[in-house]
């Protein structure tokens, strides 16, 4: 084994055993990584060697800086790291602040230092920290001082976190004074873990994913370079949070590696995207619920400048896809990935989408469906997604990893169906599909008929507990502006879902409602729904 960089071996010490990892694969010459590496050296350093040192790198509202500057603050701050707060290699840091450039300079910072990132929502409460930084044993935090409160309530419970130290009020700022614009990157291996991707929505105790110092080039030279396939001159912007690993690589990762520009968006309303858009972003990564609500923006706004579109983080609907293409020209590229994975594993772009279908693996990994046992499935089957490459699921001291990685497989929990050339069709989640009266159904496939429909701006479908069936389906509508609820629609949104689809997978019942519940990168929160659902069926009983 490589020898690692790690002082602090709690990382190491906490990785599955070997063989509960999953089956890795690296036949793409890109993948031939040497064993020692430094994922921040190598992005910092990639564009300035190429003599690119001063194009824009970001562009945000605290800063523009060029690779250069860039470069320089991330040396400070590595500094400071090392310096000021004694950080050593494979200590964790915790970050936490909204989508800007100091945001960036520190977390390219920590890895540069040796350091484990620990990203953090901004929306996260201090109950929800508290079991980040115990599960992490964080030691010290770079907080953004608008979001201090949160995280000071989270340390009076958190011995293991000794130090925070805030920026955007001058106290990051002013221990990076004076410090030198050079620093030599701690010479990691590339099995030295990087960071730490807790699970985005999830309940209970939070699962820690362990990514690698090559994974987080991994991302990059797979769906990147080979799906979003990059030119020099592109300007990427977009939603997701850098805490979530979708925004990692799509708005630091992918732009670093291929020397394009970012802009980040502290607050990435529906307004301030389009904003970016008509500034000059050619490169949109969001997910599909915001893409509906783009589409009602639209008037009075110029989007010239968009090129490529790319969604993930949930199921894009058909309806999305065929009405984005319809108003703009442009096909958006769906991906699916997994925080466990770190990032997209299945795609398709221009002519090879297909609406409706997530895309084929992308280069790099392979995929299959396995039946109950865990077994492949011929092409045209339905069942549990699994995959494997260059990047799989590794929990931090989780018994959940033996459920995650199955025969070498990453089984993702989602269920599809792969055709006979090799493009995979989303059926549901595992825990979306409804037993109603004996059937088998997808709740997302409600979801998508009833998107077709002129009234309906969102919706999110679920079973409901029923005396006599067991469940039924339950449709929450989130209505176009201008369109008023009532039983008339109600019952027109009914007839049109059994004509669409068939008839016995219509919702049952339909409730109308001004927003659905959502995590912070967007993704609808089902599970809400479900327990409310439970809560009125016991309360009638």
């Amino acid at each position: 084994m490589v020898q690692s960089a790690h002082v602090d071996t709690f990382a190491r010490d906490n990785l599955p055993p070997r063989d509960q990892w999953p089956e890795l694969r690296f036949d793409l010459p890109e993948l031939q990584y040497p064993e020692r590496l430094n994922a921040a050296d190598v992005l910092i350093e990639g564009a300035r060697r190429a003599g690119l040192g001063s194009k824009t790198a970001v562009i945000a509202a605290d800063y523009r800086w060029t690779y250069d500057a860039l470069a320089a603050a991330v040396n400070r701050i590595a500094h400071v790291l090392v310096d000021d707060l004694g950080i050593v290699p494979g200590n964790r840091v915790l970050i936490r602040g909204p989508n800007n450039a100091m945001y960036m300079a520190i977390w390219l910072a920590v890895l540069k230092a040796g350091a484990v990132a620990v990203a953090t929502m901004p929306l996260l409460r201090a109950p929800e920290l508290r079991k980040y930084i115990a599960k992490a044993r964080v030691g010290v935090a770079l907080c953004d001082h608008r979001l201090r409160d949160e995280l000071d309530k989270a340390q009076a419970d958190c011995p293991d976190l000794k130090r925070i130290v805030s920026y955007g009020n001058g106290e990051l700022e002013r221990l990076m004074e004076g410090k030198p614009e050079d620093f030599a990157a701690v010479d990691t291996a590339a099995e030295d873990v990087a960071l730490l991707g807790f699970t985005s929505g999830t309940t209970g105790q939070p699962k820690a994913t362990m990514h690698f110092h090559r994974d987080v080039l991994a991302m990059s030279d797979t769906a990147a370079r080979y799906v979003i396939k990059p030119e020099p001159d592109e300007v990427f912007t977009g939603s997701p949070p850098f805490a979530f690993t979708f925004g990692l690589g799509a708005l630091l990762v992918f732009p670093m590696r291929f020397h394009c520009t970012t802009v980040l968006l502290e607050q990435p309303s529906p307004e301030a995207i389009l904003d970016a858009i008509e500034a000059g972003a050619t490169t949109l990564f969001t997910a599909p619920t915001m893409y509906r609500v783009l589409m009602s923006k639209f008037a009075g706004r110029d989007i010239s400048n968009l090129r490529k579109c790319v969604s993930a983080g949930e199921h894009l609907p058909k309806a999305t896809w065929e009405d984005w293409y319809r108003q703009t020209g442009i096909r958006i590229i769906d991906g699916l990935g997994a925080t466990e994975m770190i990032h997209i594993f299945i795609s398709a772009a221009g002519d090879d989408i297909r609406p409706g279908a997530t895309g084929k693996a992308v280069p790099g990994y392979e995929a299959c469906v396995l039946d109950e046992n865990y077994q492949p499935l011929p092409p045209g089957s339905t069942g549990y997604l699994a995959v494997r490459g260059p990047t799989g699921c590794r929990y931090l001291a989780d018994e959940r990893q033996k459920h995650y990685v199955v025969n070498g497989w990453n089984v993702t929990g989602d269920t599809y169906r792969m055709d006979e050339d090799g493009y995979f069709w989303f059926v549901a989640r595992a825990d979306d599909m409804i037993i109603s009266s004996g059937y088998n159904i997808a709740g997302p496939e409600v979801e998508e008929a009833l998107l077709r429909h002129s009234a309906v701006q969102e919706c999110a479908v679920v079973g409901a507990p029923d005396p006599e069936r067991g469940q039924v389906v339950k449709a929450f509508v989130v209505l176009k502006p201008g369109v008023n609820p009532g039983e008339a629609l109600a019952k027109e949104l009914q007839d049109f879902v059994k004509a669409e689809i068939a008839p016995y997978k219509y919702p049952r019942a339909i409730e109308f409602v001004d927003a659905l519940p959502k995590t912070p990168t967007g993704k609808i929160q089902r599970f809400k729904l479900k327990e409310r659902e439970k809560e009125h069926a016991a309360t009638a009983s």
